[in-house]
């Protein structure tokens, strides 16, 4: 590829040497950096995860590692929390080599680790689930207490000790993970795509927190897709492709599309304008749908009514655990609403299974691709039938046609870039990106009338998102009807023809993506701002 301007080019692993901030007078030395990797090489049967890492983090700032699903990202994090073991390579941690043989050991040497799912039980207080396995240290009162508020008020975190954690939203449960980690003493934090799950407003609160841990001498490990973010919060970018280190850059010499043509070894195309294929064909419709909550509980779904023509990709935008997810499930036949209707064209389908909606043409891309759509320790042949069991190419009458299946298989491994050494290997082997493009063959080798899509780019790199978006917009154009929940408001605005806010179970407005702002459906989402009137 020819190298991206204002980039190192010069051959292996180019890494940059960073100066860092003046670290408070009461942390180590600023003489070493924060972390330094040599060599981490990590083999598992038949694939190299990591091959010769090395890179250097300074001390006081925020370092971010990208790369594509499957480039080593993960792998090199659970080796430096000390869940996996290199083979070849050294840590050193503040100048010095340190042997990580577990989770404890990193925590010892001041390693915390915040992963994508929140780890927090909903029924617990703050306090509660901070001192969960940490009693020892400051004990499971007031003495906890005191350090919960020292903590949260040096970092800025804002987190009241004393509060339900079922109460309180996903950015405040982003920040009580991080304050888990410094209340066991972190120096050095890895944040697993932090921002996965934010609106737009908990992002930017998210950032000054991280600027706050950067001027109290704090290190973060920066682990992220999503490349305009890395961009604004790093203050160096190590990007790691095919589980080797290829660059360490400077932000400021790089934009984010040079950063993915780095990622992904080639040149991106560049993107096309989209023409509506709006028609006026009605394919889906739901009306008045109803969720009763528990007990005496609000209702979950409060009178939702949707339309989805062929040719549309109708968008639902809110923040997790606002309906969305139920909404899916009264769809897909897997949970029974209070009252209201679900049309698949003029044909009520509302008291069908799940079963009998899939074969009537309901493709399904659910949220969690390893719970709900993937058996991990089966092959990826096996993995191709699931959800189609009574359909061809997968059965012969009433048998399982595995020879059928397999040669489909294939087909979708080569059409869709699956990249696997075999169709019989296992899925829980793939990364989240191909097992994702794997998924997304099956259910479009159906020929559907509509698509069910849960968060479809959801972990995957920017290579596999890409791909991703241009199969929805092709089958788009081809008069697939596509309902896309995401939290991802870029894929939102950039893939659909309508965009719906759902709060607190209720549709609180319409809005057009031609002229919506990411910022004005973060607003809309939390309900900080009133939403324009439906323009249905």
């Amino acid at each position: 590829m020819n190298h991206p301007p204002g980039l190192p080019s010069g051959p292996g692993r180019g890494v940059v040497a960073i100066t860092a901030a003046p670290a408070r007078p009461d942390r180590t030395s600023d003489a070493h950096p924060a972390v330094e990797l040599e060599g981490i090489t990590k083999r598992f049967p038949g694939v190299v995860a990591n091959k010769d890492i090395g890179f250097t983090v300074a001390r006081g700032t925020v370092h971010a590692i990208v790369g594509e699903n499957g480039a080593g990202k993960s792998t090199l994090m659970k080796i430096l929390y000390g869940v996996q073991r290199p083979d070849e390579g050294s840590i050193s941690i503040d100048g010095r080599v340190v042997d990580l043989h577990s989770p404890a050991d990193a925590i010892a040497a001041g390693i915390g680790m915040v992963f994508q799912h929140f780890q927090l039980a909903d029924n617990f207080t703050v306090l509660e689930n901070v001192v969960l396995g940490a009693e020892k240290l400051h004990g499971i009162g007031d003495g906890a207490r005191r350090e919960i508020r020292r903590i949260s008020d040096e970092y800025g975190l804002d987190i009241d000790p004393d509060a339900l954690v079922d109460d309180l939203g996903v950015g405040a449960r982003q920040r009580i993970e991080i304050l888990k980690v410094l209340y066991r003493g972190a120096k050095i934090i890895i944040l697993d795509e932090p921002t996965a799950v934010l609106v737009p407003q908990e992002v930017d609160e998210l950032f000054d927190n991280l600027r706050e841990l950067k001027s109290e001498g704090l290190t973060v490990l920066f682990i992220s897709h999503k490349l305009d973010e890395v961009l604004s919060v790093a203050d160096s970018i190590t990007v790691i492709r095919r589980g080797t280190t290829v660059d360490t850059v400077d932000p400021s010499s790089v934009n984010a599309r040079q950063l993915a043509e780095l990622m992904v070894g080639a040149e991106l195309p560049t993107p096309q304008t989209e023409e509506s294929t709006v028609t006026d064909r009605v394919v889906l419709r739901i009306e008045d749908i109803v969720l009763a909550g528990v007990g005496a509980g609000r209702n979950v779904l409060d009178g939702i009514s949707l339309t989805i023509h062929a040719g549309e990709v109708l968008g639902i935008a809110g923040v997790e655990g606002n309906g969305q997810a139920e909404l899916v499930e009264v769809i897909m036949g897997m949970r029974e609403p209070t009252s209201g209707l679900v049309f698949l064209g003029d044909t009520d389908i509302s008291d069908w299974r799940t079963r009998e909606i899939r074969e009537a043409g309901v493709a399904y891309i659910p949220e969690d691709r390893q719970r709900h759509a993937l058996l991990l320790e089966a092959p990826l042949w096996e993995n191709r039938i699931l959800g189609h069991q009574t359909e061809e190419p997968n059965v012969r009458g009433f048998i399982i046609n595995a020879a059928g299946a397999k040669a489909d298989t294939e087909r979708i491994v080569k059409e869709y870039d699956v990249r696997t050494p075999s169709i019989n290997v296992k899925a829980g082997s793939l990364s989240g990106g191909n097992q994702q493009k794997l998924i997304v063959g099956r259910e479009m080798s159906h020929q559907p009338k509509v698509l069910v899509a849960a968060h479809p780019t959801r972990g995957v790199d920017v290579g596999a998102q890409s791909s991703i978006w241009d199969i929805i917009r092709q089958a788009r154009r081809d008069g697939l009807a596509v309902l896309l929940i995401s939290a991802d408001l870029e894929e939102l605005i950039g893939l659909s023809d309508t965009i719906e806010v759902i709060l607190r179970g209720r549709l609180t407005g319409t809005f057009d993506p031609d002229t919506v702002t990411a910022e004005d459906l973060g607003a809309a989402m939390t309900g900080a701002a009133a939403a324009p009137e439906e323009t249905r």
